[in-house]
């Protein structure tokens, strides 16, 4: 999962559900693991929609707009 930075320091990755960027060192959503990759959420519905689903998230088959 690609990982950028913020104006601030911060380092951010990308929401595999809705695409948002999301503060690694604080998600809102918190953190899973899967298949060995850290993934992060902006909230706890992401996370869990993507706990239930991730290859359809990860392949593009599924995505959230916000």
């Amino acid at each position: 999962m690609p990982i950028s930075l913020f104006k601030r320091g911060g380092e951010t990755a990308v929401d595999p559900v809705c695409g948002m960027d999301v503060d690694t060192g604080k998600p809102p959503g918190g953190k899973w693991e899967y298949q060995g990759t850290s993934y992060y959420f902006c909230g706890p519905g992401c996370n869990r929609a993507f706990q239930k689903e991730p290859e359809a998230y990860l392949s593009g088959d599924k995505k959230v707009e916000m």
